[in-house]
Formats: C-alpha cells, sequence, structure tokens
C-alpha cells in the first residue's frame, strides 16, 4: 500500500524539515508497513538518507543531467539530495504549465534510464467525463501514448482533474469503474487514488480490489492529518 504525499507549491525548506521529522517519528513508533512517499517542492527538498521510513521524491525535473535550461532543475542537483523518485505527468503540469504528452514522455525515458522509481499521473477534465466512459477511456489511454508499461519501477497515479483540490472527491462507484478498466490495462503495476481525498473518504477509496493507495494534496499538507490518513490505511491493508 503506498501512501504519497504531493505538497505542490506549499512548505519551505524549514517547515518540511519539522514535518518529516515529525513523520518520521510517528512511523517509527507506530509499526506500519505502507510505503509512504513525500514529494516537497523543489526548494524544501531534504538529504533522502536523513530518513529512513519516508521515501522523498521530486514533484518535477527536466529530462538532462545539467544544461542551459533556465529555472529546471536536473538529476545533477536531484542526486546532490539522493532523490531517485519522481512524479511525471501530473495535470497541473499537464493542463496549467502546457507540458505536452511528448515531453512528458521524454521525462518518462529519462527516469526509467536513470531507474527512478516512478508515480505516472493520469486523468480527465471534466468536460471529458460528461462525455461518458467511453470518452473518458480514450483519453486516459491517449496519456500513455510513449510511455512503458512494463517498467518495473511505476506505479501509476488516476486522478481525475475535476476532483483535484477541488473537495470533490469522485464517487466511489466511478472510481472502481475506471480503476478496475485501468487495472486490467496495468496487472501487476501498482494503481494509486488521488483527487480531494480525505480521512473521511480515504477507507472507502483503498478498500477497493482495485486501488493499491492514494496520491494526496491538500490533507497531507497537514503532519498530524497525514499521519491519520497513513493509519487508517495501514488498518485498512488488503
Amino acid at each position: 500500500m503506498i501512501v504519497a504525499a504531493n505538497f505542490k507549491t506549499n512548505h519551505t525548506r524549514e517547515t518540511a524539515a519539522i514535518y518529516l521529522d515529525a513523520l518520521e517519528l510517528f512511523l517509527d513508533t507506530s509499526f506500519i508497513d505502507c510505503d509512504i512517499r513525500v514529494y516537497p517542492p523543489l526548494t524544501a527538498l531534504l538529504r533522502a538518507d536523513l530518513y529512513s521510513h519516508v521515501k522523498l521524491g521530486a514533484q518535477n525535473f527536466y529530462p538532462v543531467v545539467s544544461g542551459a535550461y533556465t529555472g529546471e532543475i536536473g538529476s545533477h542537483q536531484l542526486g546532490e539530495f539522493g532523490i531517485k523518485n519522481v512524479l511525471i505527468g501530473h495535470s497541473e503540469r499537464r493542463v496549467t504549465l502546457k507540458e505536452t504528452q511528448d515531453l512528458i514522455a521524454q521525462k518518462y525515458a529519462f527516469a526509467k534510464e536513470n531507474g527512478w522509481e516512478i508515480i505516472y499521473c493520469i486523468g480527465e477534465p471534466k468536460d471529458v467525463r460528461e462525455q461518458g466512459i467511453s470518452a473518458v477511456l480514450e483519453y486516459l489511454w491517449s496519456e500513455f501514448d510513449g510511455i512503458d508499461m512494463d517498467y518495473e519501477r511505476l506505479s501509476v497515479a488516476y486522478e481525475p482533474i475535476w476532483a483535484i483540490g477541488t473537495g470533490v472527491s469522485a464517487k466511489i462507484k466511478d472510481i472502481d469503474e475506471i480503476s478496475n478498466i485501468l487495472k486490467s490495462k496495468l496487472g501487476n503495476t501498482p494503481l494509486l487514488y488521488g483527487g480531494s481525498v480525505n480521512s473521511e473518504n480515504l477507507s472507502s477509496i483503498i478498500s477497493l480490489s482495485s486501488c493499491d493507495g492514494v496520491l494526496v494534496g491538500n490533507a497531507a499538507l497537514d503532519v498530524a492529518n497525514f499521519c491519520k490518513l497513513i493509519q487508517i490505511a495501514q488498518n485498512v491493508k488488503k
């Protein structure tokens, strides 16, 4: 069971350190055996080897070692922190920051070449959802263009765009329907759900047979709340 926290553009290095110290203490004393991952903003990255129970990851990177890419960060910079775990394809990068599927596929190939763990994000916008299941699946399949789905260090996060950060989670039956179809395509690749996950709906979501974990945004920004979510996941762990 993977329980991952995406800080997005929240926390500083100081507050991330306080958060991670508290999270480590909780995990050290609570006998949690879930796979716990935290993705701070790049300015708040800390050395991954400081934490024995948490995998630190990067929300973004550019598919180069280093070079003339103003404002970007490459593997040389991530390597300074021992980061080998990344998010790719989050809808906020696809939609707001205009990342194309071609660039996303380049990032994926680069991460694969480096042997990094990848959480690869997919999800449909509201207007596609309103067209029905066939339109949703066509949209989701297009987000796998150029992606090697047989990569052994891959997890996929299904995050309907209209449910991210809105406080409106998809209905459990809708999550189950899409997740079962995705799981039939992904096989043994872990499938996560993201999109307004919180302490009220987490248990129902991860109880689904097709769900192998969650990628949490706003509800994970407070460490006490994230610890509560982890404990819920542990209690429901399949």
